[in-house]
């Protein structure tokens, strides 16, 4: 799978919104209809997207389309509307447990048999928002082989669970950790919830780099600003690849002589810390050839 660094949400019923979205270095580009579309212009909003979706598959951009929930009577409408040439992916907010999943999953199995789309080509990102979809993580993240991610909603689980929001985000270390054990152990991406202060740059990238060192490999971004920061953040430095060179060679030359560990400036590596290098270096890989590949 690319990376998933940078997903930047863009309400779908915006349109100057999303040209402006077509020129920017997001991973993903996220067309909402779901919390920031008021009911009376779903439908309109669901015509923008279907219109839109075409034009940025062909400027490069992995387009994902956030979908009202299954079970809030706008949903199946939404797949309808979305699934065709050019899209990604679904994000599917609030499910409470796999068989929810499977529903969406349903139903975009029928599109794109009925319409022309390569069987299994659109991938789902479903958010963790609720305290039941919380507990049931893994059985979500393992719901499906179309789960590339799933992503913390930190605003509806807080509400849902009454959770105090605070700026410092201590409440969420919990559940932070619960989603990258449940991504982890389905093999999918864990994304971090969005920082909702976009003028806070400096707070942006601290919550980045937390979520980063607890094994997130990207985050939900609300406003365009917020996109290069935190592409930096979930890029490999210089450093660290150098770094996770000399740990990969030098693991190499152990195992060549019958070694299961070595040492490298004093520190021990084994199996862990070689694979931990090569999942790095291959990241930076990824990551260097998505930007040759859709240079901006």
């Amino acid at each position: 799978m690319e990376p998933l660094r940078t997903l930047l949400s863009v309400p779908a019923i915006r349109q100057n919104m999303i040209e402006k979205a077509r020129s920017l270095p997001a991973d993903v580009l996220v067309l909402d209809l779901e919390d920031s579309v008021p009911a009376a212009e779903k439908a309109k909003a669901r015509a923008i997207v279907a219109d839109s979706i075409a034009g940025l598959a062909l400027k490069g951009q992995k387009v994902f389309v956030r979908i009202n929930s299954i079970l809030s009577g706008y949903g199946q409408q939404d797949l309808e509307a979305v699934i065709t040439d050019g899209i990604d992916g679904i994000n599917q907010p609030k499910p409470s447990s796999g068989d929810e999943v499977r529903q969406v999953e349903a139903i975009i199995e029928r599109l794109e048999m009925e319409r022309g789309i390569k069987h299994g080509h659109v991938k789902l990102i479903p958010w963790i928002e609720t305290a039941k979809g919380l507990l049931n993580a893994f059985d979500i993240a393992s719901a499906s082989p179309r789960v590339v991610g799933v992503s913390l909603g930190a605003e509806d689980l807080t509400l849902d669970t009454g959770m105090e929001r605070t700026e410092e985000g201590n409440e969420l270390l919990f559940p932070r950790i619960m989603v990258v054990l449940a991504a982890k152990a389905a093999d999918v991406i864990a994304i971090d919830t969005p920082y909702n202060n976009f003028r806070d740059e400096e707070g942006l990238i601290k919550e980045a780099r937390l979520a980063r060192s607890l094994g997130f490999e990207g985050k939900f971004l609300i406003h365009p600003s917020q996109v290069d920061p935190v592409n930096q953040v979930f890029r490999p430095t210089p450093e660290e690849i150098t770094q996770a060179r000399g740990i990969v060679e030098a693991f190499a030359t152990a195992e060549a002589q019958g070694f299961a560990s070595t040492s490298l400036e004093g520190k021990m590596i084994d199996i862990p810390q070689a694979r931990r290098a090569q999942r790095l270096l291959a990241m930076a890989e990824s990551i260097a050839q998505r930007e040759k590949d859709n240079p901006r």
